[in-house]
């Protein structure tokens, strides 16, 4: 038995958490409220062991990203872009008590990272946006930023998404609940997309497309490659997969985005995703950029991103 949950829409009920002119978190678990003690497990967190609202209460953005070294660098980066008297040294990983995700706050943009796949980022983004609702931060705007193969475009293609499908192209989150398959939306928000895309034209010699995004539930056989340990399929029926995604509007591939534009629509939290390309998958599966041209590459978004915060900070000219 299959259920469709749509996106939140403020319109559909009243909240007390919402008030004019703010857009708090919605979480929309009953049982939460009656419980003494939520535990953040996987973040090292707790309502009762840490303030949240003296804490985390100032965040407006939050970045998220599979690497734990990458996610520490675009803190640090945020750090100098936003000129905070902090010393560098002083950025600490709030989750150090854990091995799951790395965490750092610099001013009002809280960083993370996710791991690699749907079941890590889903675990990471419950916790997370426990922490918020707890923290009672609002206008919160969520960027997944990170890399991705390319479909039908040349690598260090900047792809901002604004639907996220699944393998099937269609947008679509499916979730096991119990013994119940529920389908939630994956559209994410129109208004955020554009406004980064327009951020996007103001960084000389950067290239960027807005474009569906293809979700996988696996990196070799569930994105049609021919390199993994397991082939069941042939060159021309990969090829004839890639180019019917690219004719449905799809531009890359990662593994991360339906449940993360899933669970944010549901919260009422604006987000979006913002993936580097490092191959076109009609070329070939391997990645074999140089070094330091994939280095290059995966700072891409992090540029994007910090721009389009400190412009929404007005800490730009």
């Amino acid at each position: 038995m299959a259920s469709v949950i749509p996106a939140f829409n403020s319109s559909m009920r009243s909240d007390r958490n919402t008030y004019v002119g703010k857009r708090f978190v919605h979480v929309k678990n009953p049982y939460l409220d009656s419980m003494d003690e939520d535990i953040l497990y996987h973040l090292d967190l707790g309502t009762k062991t840490h303030n949240l609202p003296a804490v985390f209460g100032d965040v407006k953005f939050v970045c998220v990203g599979r690497s734990p070294n990458r996610m520490k660098a675009f803190a640090l980066f945020m750090h100098k872009e936003l000129g905070l008297e902090e010393a560098e040294e002083d950025i600490k990983d709030i989750c150090a008590g854990t091995d799951r995700y790395c965490m750092y706050k610099t001013g009002p943009v809280l960083t993370i990272s996710h791991g690699m796949g749907i079941p890590s980022i889903s675990v990471m983004l419950h916790e997370l946006i426990k922490l918020l609702h707890h923290a009672q931060c609002c206008d919160v705007t969520i960027i997944r930023i990170g890399t991705s193969g390319g479909i039908g475009i040349a690598p260090g293609t900047v792809v901002i998404t604004d639907i996220a499908v699944d393998s099937f192209f269609k947008p679509r989150f499916e979730q096991v609940i119990l013994d119940n398959i529920v389908t939630r939306s994956t559209e994410l928000h129109k208004e955020l997309s554009e406004e980064l895309f327009n951020c996007s034209k103001e960084i000389p010699n950067f290239r960027t497309l807005i474009g569906h995004t293809m979700c996988t539930y696996d990196f070799y056989e569930g994105q049609g490659r021919l390199d993994g340990a397991l082939c069941s399929f042939s060159r021309e029926k990969k090829l004839d997969y890639l180019k019917r995604a690219y004719k449905a509007g799809v531009r890359n591939i990662e593994m991360e985005s339906t449940v993360l534009a899933a669970m944010c629509g549901l919260c009422g939290l604006k987000a979006a995703v913002v993936c580097v390309t490092l191959l076109d998958r009609l070329d070939c599966d391997q990645i074999n950029l140089p070094h330091d041209v994939l280095v290059e590459y995966q700072q891409w978004p992090q540029l994007l991103i910090s721009n389009f915060i400190t412009r929404r900070l007005g800490l730009c000219d």
